[in-house]
């Protein structure tokens, strides 16, 4: 498949994301990655107890997981091409809207945000139980209104910018379509939400995925966080905020991506969190000069949306200028 035809499935599946996102019931390549997860990982426990066995079946099940998800969005629009281009066009486009969470990652902020603003902190407590992994019973407002800024923060990295980082480098490889990088990406951050955790008895097994999906996403949230800065034009205070936070927090990809938003809206993210009861000191990041406000995440969210776009103008700069060469 030609650039210019994978840059046309790359932007009709942002519209697709833009102006339906994932509707409730909706047949999604991740409820059958979480379903495949699920059944190995209960397997795995099951029948191994040692730790190089658990660690071994990790890594079957990773790379497993995101080559058969990679090869499937490769084999669906191979088969749609030779049937017809129109269809491998429209197969893809969904499949490839799939990937992206722009609009999902909005509604949830709203959906969480809108009980909020008009007092009923009960109702917005449940609604953000279905988003985080966070005890969510007892949290304030500003607690609240801190878990959005974080889940958008940390979702605009894994969720959205960084399946679009890997479905434009898939369009430039010759022979190669979108959906099948976008979706070998997607397997990863479904394993790494799912079995890699440091607590027993996922340590060992979702290790590999842990550290994969790292590394994966690593490119892609660094180049978020420099178009954040340019963005906002802000590349000084991001700059000194991520230098001087963001090693401060385990992950090497959501410490960056959340100082870059506390440095931009010139709040502080981190804190304590409750997990099952217990709990756990997230480090600070960012500057506490202005209070976490729904305005504020409804920046965070335009943010969001700005990057999205320049990277998909990027790409469309440079099918005009290598056009001959693709």
């Amino acid at each position: 498949m030609s650039f210019d035809t994978n840059y046309t499935v790359l932007l009709l599946a942002a519209l697709l994301d833009y102006l339906i996102g994932d509707p409730w019931g909706w047949p999604h390549p991740v409820r059958l990655m979480g379903w495949i997860i699920s059944r190995f990982t209960q397997l795995t426990i099951s029948s191994f107890s040692k730790k190089w066995q658990r660690r071994l079946a990790g890594i079957i099940l990773g790379v497993g997981l995101i080559i058969a998800s990679g090869f499937t969005g490769w084999l669906i629009s191979a088969v749609a091409t030779r049937i017809h281009p129109l269809l491998s066009i429209i197969l893809e486009t969904i499949l490839l809207a799939s990937c992206f969470a722009g609009r999902s990652l909005r509604l949830a902020a709203v959906d969480v945000l809108q009980p909020l603003v008009i007092g009923k902190l009960e109702l917005a407590r449940s609604q953000l139980s279905q988003y985080v992994g966070r005890d969510t019973n007892n949290l304030s407002e500003p607690e609240i209104l801190r878990a959005i800024l974080e889940t958008v923060a940390e979702n605009t990295t894994d969720g959205v910018m960084a399946p679009l980082f890997y479905a434009i480098i898939g369009a430039f490889l010759p022979g190669v379509s979108s959906v099948s990088f976008a979706l070998a990406y997607k397997a990863a951050s479904t394993l790494d939400s799912m079995v890699g955790y440091r607590q027993e008895p996922l340590a060992d097994l979702g290790w590999f995925s842990a550290k994969f999906e790292d590394y994966l996403t690593w490119p892609a949230c660094r180049l978020t966080v420099l178009t954040l800065a340019v963005v906002s034009r802000k590349p000084q205070q991001v700059w000194r905020l991520c230098r001087r936070d963001a090693s401060k927090d385990p992950s090497p990809n959501s410490g960056w991506s959340e100082c870059a938003f506390a440095a931009i809206l010139g709040v502080q993210l981190g804190g304590t969190n409750y997990y099952r009861g217990i709990p756990q000191q997230k480090p600070l990041l960012g500057d506490a000069i202005n209070p976490i406000t729904p305005h504020k995440i409804d920046q965070a969210l335009q943010l969001t949306r700005h990057c999205f776009l320049i990277w998909l103008a990027i790409a469309f700069l440079f099918i005009l200028t290598f056009h001959n060469t693709f």
